[in-house]
C-alpha cells in the first residue's frame, strides 16, 4: 500500500468518519487501519490527518509507541517471543536467536518471502509456561531451541 489507490484511500476515509461523534477517535481509527491492512504507513497516517485534523506528528508518535501498530507490512505469521523476566530468565533469549537465525532476520523484521515477521515481546502474561512464543494467536509453552526448527516447519507445511 506504499501509493494509496483510490480504493484504499476511500475505505480510510470511510473508517475515519465512522468514528467522527467520537470524542477521542485516533485509536479506533488507527486499530481499525492496522486490522484491515496490516500497517500503517505515513500516506495513510496523512490521510488520516486531513481527516481528523489530528496532526500527522501525533499520530505517527501514537502509532510508533504501540507496538501493536506497524509502520510496515508483517508477514503471515507473526512470531513473537516473550522476553519478559520469567522468559527472559529460562532461555527466551535463546529461543528469539534461534528463530532468527534460522529465518535469517532481526527482531522487527519480515522475511523476504512475506511469510514470517519476528517480534520481541515484553511480556505475554504466560509466565508459567516460560519461554513462550505466540504465533499469530497460537501460544506454544516451554519452547526450547530443539523446538524451533519444528514450530517453523509446521507453519511452512501449511503454505506448501
Amino acid at each position: 500500500m506504499s501509493k494509496l489507490n483510490e480504493a484504499a484511500e476511500k475505505q480510510i476515509r470511510e473508517i475515519c468518519n465512522r468514528y467522527k461523534n467520537e470524542k477521542t477517535p485516533l485509536m479506533l481509527i488507527l486499530s481499525d487501519i492496522q486490522n484491515e491492512y496490516g500497517y500503517i504507513p505515513l500516506e495513510v497516517q496523512e490521510v488520516v490527518s486531513e481527516e481528523t485534523g489530528i496532526s500527522v506528528a501525533e499520530i505517527y508518535g501514537v502509532v510508533t509507541f504501540y507496538s501493536f501498530f506497524s509502520l510496515t507490512p508483517k508477514g503471515k505469521y507473526v512470531i513473537g517471543c516473550c522476553l519478559g523476566t520469567a522468559c527472559y530468565v529460562k532461555g527466551g533469549q535463546l529461543i528469539i536467536d534461534k528463530f532468527g537465525e534460522l529465518l535469517g532476520i532481526k527482531p522487527g523484521e519480515t522475511t523476504a518471502d512475506g511469510l514470517f515477521t519476528l517480534d520481541a515481546l515484553r511480556c505475554i502474561g504466560a509466565c508459567g509456561i516460560a519461554p513462550a512464543v505466540s504465533i499469530s494467536g497460537q501460544v506454544y509453552p516451554k519452547v526450547t531451541t530443539e523446538q524451533v526448527p519444528k514450530i517453523l516447519a509446521e507453519y511452512r507445511a501449511k503454505e506448501a
